[in-house]
Parts: C-alpha cells; sequence; structure tokens
C-alpha cells in the first residue's frame, strides 16, 4: 500500500512541476532571441580556419 501510495504521490507531484513548467507565459517568448552576442568558440574557429586552408583534417 505504502509503494503505491509513494509512486503515486511523485508521479503527481512530476506530474505538477510539468504542468505549471507549460504553463509558464515565457515558454514561448522569442522576444530575447538575436540580442545577445554570439562568441564563436575558439575550437570551432581552429577547425574552420583547417577547413578553408584544404587540409580537410585527413591523416599524414
Amino acid at each position: 500500500m505504502i509503494d503505491y501510495f509513494a509512486i503515486a504521490l511523485t508521479h503527481g507531484l512530476m506530474a505538477l512541476a510539468v504542468w505549471r513548467l507549460l504553463a509558464r507565459p515565457d515558454l514561448d517568448d522569442d522576444s530575447l532571441v538575436g540580442e545577445e552576442e554570439v562568441k564563436p568558440k575558439p575550437w570551432l574557429v581552429a577547425r574552420d580556419e583547417d577547413a578553408r586552408e584544404g587540409s580537410g583534417g585527413g591523416h599524414g
């Protein structure tokens, strides 16, 4: 009996948390998209430079 209660309680609390997260007004708000500056990651910059040089990342 306790096991069923514990499972029902935890699943109910998780369902409540999901319901509250889905009900947030800022969930689908894209007003901030594009406002922050995107900085290139150093490891991607190095990989892009290698690709432009024609190395292709090959071996040898």
